[in-house]
């Protein structure tokens, strides 16, 4: 039996760490060389939709003088909060997991990161936040989607600067950066897409935090659809993770992220700086509007925008 182990980026406290991947049979959803044709391409997307996980199987997590073992969740997804009560300095940090099925055995090297101490912590939807995706078109998304691989997918103009900017935002040693989580919708099937094109673009690196993994074509035609309220429960989580942090949240007009945000800044009144939506249309829509101002009405900054360049400027004069 082939194995393919995949870690995501995992992140630490100063009392946990949580670690997350999949264990797979044959391939982990592709990785994508630029030089594909589009078919080629097609393809390759395809392919992602169409992997087997293993359920039940063992992982073995490997840092410094720990080893805890666990096993693979029913899609292959582990995820591990494990204790750690040792120091731990902040920033980047390896850490080994073996995985174990019927005498096979793969091991992978994975990072965790403990944030900086500061103030802010910033966490990003992606599709229509700062990658141009077409949410609001079914169609146009997959289209898009199919034919256009990574290098040839776009970014909000600014938006990459507006993000290095909030990922040093009160700081003033230029070596530390700010705590920074993508929470989305897109499927952990696209994790290495997304990866890559943050990478590519220059984007500040990141937790990703995706929806439950697919495994059948059929869910492919409506990948990032669905229930979003996954997204609710993961940055609840993250702000409960780190409750030291005022966080910076970026989101989008063309489905609930404001929605979303409403409810965390009821949850955590204290703890959520600044809201920022992205206007998707030719007209702000007048239940985003609204959402904001009562989120305003909370002591809350917010910015409904058009271009990053309203958005960085808003920063600027608010929280820089």
């Amino acid at each position: 039996m082939k194995l393919d182990l995949k870690i995501y980026r995992s992140y630490a406290n100063e009392r946990e760490i949580v670690v997350m991947g999949h264990l797979f049979k044959k391939h982990a959803p592709d990785v994508f060389d630029l030089d594909k044709r589009w078919y080629k391409h097609a393809w390759a997307v395809i392919r992602m939709f169409r992997i087997k996980t293993i359920s039940n199987a063992e992982v073995v997590f490997k840092f410094r003088e720990r080893e805890i073992a666990s096993k693979t969740l029913g899609d292959g997804h582990f995820r591990l909060t494990i204790p750690y009560h040792e120091e731990i300095d902040s920033g980047w940090h390896e850490f080994k997991v073996t995985a174990k099925v019927e005498g096979h055995t793969r091991e992978e090297k994975g990072e965790f990161v403990k944030p900086y101490p500061g103030e802010y912590g910033v966490i990003s939807d992606i599709d229509d936040t700062f990658l141009i995706s077409h949410s609001g078109n079914i169609f146009k998304k997959l289209y898009v989607m199919l034919t256009k691989n990574i290098n040839k997918r776009n970014v909000f103009d600014e938006a990459v600067n507006h993000y290095k900017f909030l990922n040093r935002l009160g700081r003033e040693d230029k070596s530390t950066n700010n705590a920074f989580f993508y929470v989305s919708s897109s499927e952990w099937n696209l994790y290495n897409f997304i990866s890559q094109f943050a990478d590519l673009n220059g984007l500040p690196k990141a937790v990703f935090k995706l929806k439950d993994i697919k495994t059948g074509i059929a869910d492919f035609l409506f990948s990032g659809g669905g229930d979003h309220n996954h997204k609710l429960y993961k940055i609840k989580h993250l702000v409960e993770f780190y409750p030291e942090l005022r966080f910076v949240l970026l989101g989008d007009d063309s489905q609930k992220d404001a929605y979303i945000y409403q409810d965390i800044t009821k949850i955590f009144p204290e703890n959520i700086s600044t809201v920022y939506i992205r206007q998707t249309k030719k007209k702000k829509k007048k239940e985003i509007k609204k959402i904001l101002k009562n989120i305003e009405s909370m002591g809350v900054k917010v910015c409904y925008f058009k271009n990053s360049q309203q958005a960085m400027e808003h920063t600027k004069e608010n929280l820089g």
